[in-house]
C-alpha cells in the first residue's frame, strides 16, 4: 500500500500567548450567559414534547436506537464479532497515531468522503491529534452503517427509522461539533481567550429571541436582505387578490410574447420568491426574457383566521380562481401552467379533478420537484404516521395553523451535516455572525401553514397516498390521474431529500398523456434554481418512455452539461401557440399594487 502523503502539519497559537486574565474573565462570562441560555431554553417549546420538537426526536432517536441495539443483541456471536471488529480497527488507528507522533508516515485507517466540508482544514490530517477523533468517528460511523445494513429481521419502516436517526446521532457525535476536536475552535478560542465562545453564547440568545416555537439556528445574515429591495425584484403588478392569494402579473421584456400564458403555483410551505431571488437567479426572469406572459400565485401567510381553508379551497379558490383571472387578463382560453412541490401536488389534483369533470382549462402542465405518487417519499414518510398526525392536529386545532418553524426543523434534520451543524459550528463555537446568502435567507423566511389544508395533505397524500390509489374524491368527484392527457414537462432533481426523484418519476408514470421526464443534478432547490450561466450542474433528458424505473430511464438518458432551463423554454414555446404583441400587466383586471406584493411581505 502506497504511504499517505500529508500536509506540512500547522501549529496552533503557542499557549502563552493566552492572556490567563482575559480567557478567565470570557469564561466567567461564558458560564454566566450559559447559565440564562439553559434557563430560558427550560421554558421554551423546544425542551417539551410536542410535534416535531428537539425532546420528541431526541426521545424517539433513543427509543428507536435502543431496539436496535436489542436487536444485536440477540444475536452475541455475530454482535461479539462485530465488536471485535471495530476494537481491531481502534487498535490499528491508535497504533498509527502512536507511530505519527514518532515521525513515521501512514495510511489513514478511514478517510471522508470527497466533499465532506467538515474535516477540510488542513489539521484535521496534519496533527496527529485531531487525525486521531476524525478517524475514531469514521470507523464508528461506518461500523454503525454497516452492523444496521447486515441486521436481519427489520421490516422496512423500522430500518427506514434507524436509518434516520443513526444519522441524526452521526451526524450530532462529529469532532467538529465539539470546542476540544475542532482545529478551529481551538485556534479561534486560543487567540481570542476564549472571547469566542462569549460571542456565540450571545448569538445563541440572541436566536432563541427571534424563533417561534422552536429554535431556528440563523443560516444566514437577515438584515442584508429585503423581500423588493434585493429579492423578488422582476418587475410586475398585483392584478388579483383573494383571502388566500394575489395574483402578480409581469411586465413584458420582448416586443412580442407567445399567445399562451404561463400561470405558476409554488408551494404554499414556503414563499413564492425562490423562483426569483436576484436577478441572476430569477426562472421568472429568465422565462418572461424567453418571451412568456407570466403569472405567478403568492400564497397568503395565514393566520387563525384563515384555519378552515381547506386542500379543495386551495383548488378552488387558489389555482381555480388564478386561473380563471389569467384567462380574463389575456383573452385565452386555456393556459399553461407549472406546479412546484407541494404545488405541482395540488396542480395534478386540479386537472384530475377537471379531467374527471371533462372540462380543458389548462394547454399544458410542467411539474417541478413533484410528488404524486408518495410510495417511496423519502424520510418525510417517518413524521406521518398516525400517532404523529394526532399529536399535530392537536396542535394545529389550538391556533388554527402550523408554525413555520416545526417544518422547517423537519426540513433540516433531513440534511443536518449541510442544514444544522455547520451553522452551529460557525454560530455558537466560532462566534462568528452568518454570512448573507439569499438562498438561505429564504429558506428561513418560512410560512405558516392552515390547519385544515395541511392536516388533508399529509394524511391523504404521505400516509394514505390517496391520489395515486384512486381514493381521493375532491369537491365529490372522484379522481383518477390517468385521465390527465394533456401534454407533461415533469422535472425531478437527482438528489432531493425532499422528493426523491425515483418518487417523482413513479408519479410522472401515472399520467395518461405525453410526459417529457428530465432529472437534473442536485437537490430540490439547487436543482430547480439553476441558472444558465454558472454551468453548475447537469441535466438528463430523452430517456426510454418505456421505462419502468428510473434507473431504467436514466440508462438510456442523454446527460447534457448546464441548466435545464433553456431545454425547458423550448418544450414551452411549442405548446404555447403564435406569437402577438406584448401585454402590461394588468390590462383588463387592474392593479392592486406593485410586485411583490404586500402577502409575501408578512412574517410568521
Amino acid at each position: 500500500m502506497p504511504e499517505a502523503k500529508h500536509e506540512p502539519e500547522a501549529e496552533l497559537p503557542p499557549f502563552q500567548t493566552v492572556n490567563a486574565e482575559e480567557l478567565s474573565r470570557n469564561l466567567l462570562r461564558l458560564f454566566e450567559q450559559g447559565g440564562n441560555v439553559l434557563t430560558e431554553f427550560i421554558e421554551r417549546n423546544d425542551s417539551k414534547m410536542g410535534p416535531y420538537s428537539a425532546a420528541t426526536e431526541i426521545t424517539e432517536a433513543t427509543n428507536t436506537l435502543s431496539d436496535l441495539g436489542r436487536q444485536w443483541l440477540a444475536d452475541p456471536a455475530r454482535f461479539a464479532e462485530a465488536q471485535g471488529t471495530l476494537l481491531r480497527s481502534y487498535a490499528e488507528l491508535w497504533n498509527n497515531t502512536v507511530r505519527r507522533m514518532f515521525g513515521e508516515e501512514v495510511a489513514p485507517v478511514a478517510e471522508p468522503e470527497p466533499g465532506d466540508s467538515r474535516f477540510k482544514d488542513p489539521e484535521w490530517s496534519a496533527n496527529p491529534y485531531f487525525d486521531f477523533w476524525k478517524q475514531a468517528y469514521l470507523v464508528t460511523s461506518k461500523w454503525a452503517e454497516d452492523m444496521l445494513h447486515n441486521t436481519e429481521g427489520l421490516d422496512e419502516r423500522t430500518r427506514q427509522r434507524a436509518d434516520f436517526y443513526l444519522r441524526q446521532v452521526a451526524s450530532a457525535l462529529s469532532p467538529s461539533n465539539f470546542p476540544l476536536t475542532n482545529p478551529e475552535v481551538v485556534r479561534e478560542t486560543l487567540a481570542t481567550n476564549a472571547a469566542n465562545l462569549v460571542a456565540g453564547m450571545s448569538l445563541l440568545a440572541e436566536d432563541m429571541r427571534k424563533s417561534g416555537d422552536l429554535l431556528k439556528v440563523s443560516q444566514t445574515d437577515t438584515t442584508a436582505f429585503e423581500v423588493g429591495r434585493n429579492l423578488a425584484t422582476t418587475p410586475g403588478k398585483v392584478v388579483f387578490q383573494n383571502d388566500i392569494f394575489q395574483l402578480i402579473q409581469y411586465a413584458p421584456t420582448t416586443d412580442q410574447v407567445r399567445e399562451i400564458p404561463l400561470l405558476i403555483i409554488p408551494p404554499w410551505i414556503n414563499k413564492y420568491y425562490i423562483l426569483d431571488l436576484t436577478p441572476a437567479k430569477s426562472l421568472i426572469k429568465f422565462i418572461v426574457d424567453q418571451g412568456f406572459t407570466v403569472f405567478i400565485i403568492s400564497w397568503v401567510n395565514p393566520d387563525t383566521a384563515l384555519a378552515h381553508k381547506s386542500f379543495e379551497d386551495y383548488m378552488q379558490e387558489g389555482i381555480l380562481t388564478a386561473a380563471d383571472a389569467v384567462r380574463r387578463e389575456t383573452g385565452v382560453d386555456k393556459i399553461n401552467v407549472v406546479g412546484y412541490c407541494v404545488g405541482g401536488t395540488l396542480l395534478a389534483t386540479t386537472l384530475a379533478y377537471l379531467a374527471a369533470r371533462g372540462e380543458e382549462l389548462f394547454n399544458s402542465a410542467t411539474f417541478l420537484a413533484t410528488q404524486v405518487d408518495f410510495t417511496h417519499a423519502g424520510d418525510l414518510l417517518l413524521f406521518t404516521d398516525e400517532e404523529q398526525l394526532d399529536g399535530l392536529n392537536e396542535l394545529m386545532s389550538e391556533r388554527g395553523y402550523l408554525d413555520g418553524s416545526r417544518m422547517a426543523n423537519v426540513f433540516n434534520m433531513l440534511r443536518p451535516r449541510d442544514l444544522i451543524w455547520p451553522y452551529i459550528v460557525n454560530n455558537y463555537l466560532l462566534g462568528k455572525k452568518p454570512f448573507p446568502f439569499d438562498l438561505l435567507y429564504w429558506n428561513q423566511d418560512s410560512t405558516r401553514m392552515a390547519a385544515t389544508n395541511h392536516n388533508f395533505y399529509l394524511r391523504e397524500f404521505y400516509n394514505h397516498n390517496c391520489l395515486a390509489a384512486g381514493n381521493m374524491s375532491i369537491a365529490g368527484t372522484r379522481l383518477d390521474v390517468h385521465k390527465v392527457k394533456l401534454p407533461v414537462y415533469e422535472l425531478a432533481t437527482k438528489e432531493d431529500h425532499i422528493a426523491p426523484a425515483r418518487s417523482v418519476f413513479a408519479g410522472a408514470q401515472l399520467f395518461g398523456g405525453d410526459v417529457a421526464f428530465v432529472l437534473s443534478g442536485s437537490g430540490h432547490i439547487a436543482g430547480v434554481v439553476n441558472p444558465p450561466d454558472k454551468m453548475k450542474y447537469q441535466y438528463w433528458a430523452d430517456g426510454k418512455r418505456s421505462a419502468k424505473s428510473l434507473d431504467q430511464w436514466l440508462a438510456s438518458a442523454k446527460e447534457h452539461p448546464g441548466s435545464w432551463w433553456p431545454h425547458w423554454a423550448e418544450w414551452l414555446h411549442e405548446h404555447s401557440g403564435e406569437w402577438t404583441v406584448q401585454r402590461d400587466p394588468g390590462e383588463k383586471l387592474g392593479v392592486v399594487e406593485d410586485a411583490p406584493g404586500s402577502y409575501v411581505k408578512a412574517k410568521s
